[in-house]
């Protein structure tokens, strides 16, 4: 493990190194098994206890009911975004999206293609450098649903509230916030998220969904496409992503090891406040991107005054064993993105990276 860096990258992201070394103790040989977990059955016993633990897990650290389904499936939240409307949306055929980044954009654009589209609110005017508030949003009372992305990995923003839609199901793409911090799920119909960015290698989508929901699910959709196929077949009507679920497994045990979802967000917000200090204190040499009271905990983006300047610093973190810290291709800058197994030291090495570098080229 000596030969680690510290890797900043959005996803597919750091994952716990405990998770990592039982992964690798593991790999040739499951204890008591005598196959790889890259081998064996998805529908063996062994497999069966894996995704079932993982599930409960899941169930205790986040406080799912028994009114949800939890599901394992694949395509991303990219898939997700097809899937939702195409599930959710009929018989009004209209839904209410809020617009704060390029995926709920991308969501958007999907969602047209099944009915019509209320833009709720955009941040888009701003450069998505703020997230909507409560009175700001223009909700249809006789939308489908309402759908949001609550954090935002290119421009650094993330919800720190939950929209009140009154009696209108709430969606949520969770994708680069899940498992960060304790939410209430008895607020959502369904929440969705890639895991390759807090629970596991990428390749697997976990949704969250309320059993009612799927009524909305036609017998004319496409088999796969369909919610209540992988709910009647508890995520095993085709082969699943096998290891994937196996590490989510390990990370949910990992997170419980270590004293659950609060003091995850503890712990973030320890490490977010520790990187935004420096930024705030910088005197404008390191500009962050997010309105102050729309910042990401996992994602901190920021400028420095000039792209060459941008471009030095990612040429100089890279030399010096840091990975992951140039901005989006679409928007540049620096973006570090601190997920809930990047360490607290890792944070602090970059904070005294980014004071010494101001100070030579300030």
């Amino acid at each position: 493990m000596e030969n680690r860096i510290y890797n900043f990258s959005a996803g597919p992201a750091i994952l716990p190194e405990d998770v990592l070394k039982e992964a690798q103790d593991n790999l040739m040989s499951l204890p008591g098994v005598g196959m790889s977990i890259l081998e064996i059955s998805h529908r063996s016993k062994t497999f069966d206890k894996i995704i079932g633990d993982a599930k409960a897990d899941l169930k205790e650290l986040m406080g799912i009911s028994d009114d949800y389904s939890i599901l394992f499936l694949q395509g991303g939240a990219s898939l997700q975004f097809s899937m939702v409307p195409m599930n959710l949306m009929p018989p009004a055929n209209k839904a209410d999206y809020i617009v704060t980044g390029s995926w709920s954009k991308k969501a958007v654009k999907e969602a047209k293609r099944v009915g019509t589209v209320n833009i709720a609110a955009s941040a888009e005017e701003g450069k998505f450098k703020r997230i909507p508030q409560q009175g700001e949003l223009k909700l249809d009372p006789e939308a489908s649903y309402v759908h949001f992305t609550s954090n935002n990995t290119i421009y650094g923003t993330e919800f720190h509230y939950e929209p009140e839609t009154g009696n209108v199901p709430l969606v949520c793409d969770a994708s680069s916030d899940i498992l960060s911090r304790k939410i209430d799920v008895n607020k959502y119909a369904m929440i969705y998220a890639g895991a390759q960015k807090n629970m596991g290698p990428s390749g697997v989508t976990f949704v969250i969904i309320r059993k009612d929901m799927t009524e909305r699910s036609s017998d004319s959709l496409h088999t796969m496409l369909n919610y209540k196929t992988h709910v009647d077949a508890d995520s095993l009507y085709n082969t699943p992503t096998v290891f994937g679920v196996y590490i989510i497994g390990l990370v949910t045990k990992w997170l419980k090891k270590n004293g659950g979802l609060e003091a995850m967000y503890k712990t973030n917000k320890e490490k977010a406040d520790l990187l935004y200090k420096c930024i705030d204190e910088s005197g404008g040499f390191y500009k962050g991107h997010a309105e102050k009271d729309s910042r990401s905990l996992m994602n901190i983006t920021f400028n420095l005054p000039s792209e060459e300047l941008e471009k030095k610093l990612v040429d100089e973190t890279t030399k010096n064993g840091f990975s992951g810290l140039k901005g989006h291709r679409s928007v540049g800058g620096i973006r570090a993105s601190i997920y809930n197994a990047f360490p607290k030291k890792g944070v602090a090495v970059l904070v005294d990276f980014m004071k010494d570098f101001q100070k030579k080229n300030g």
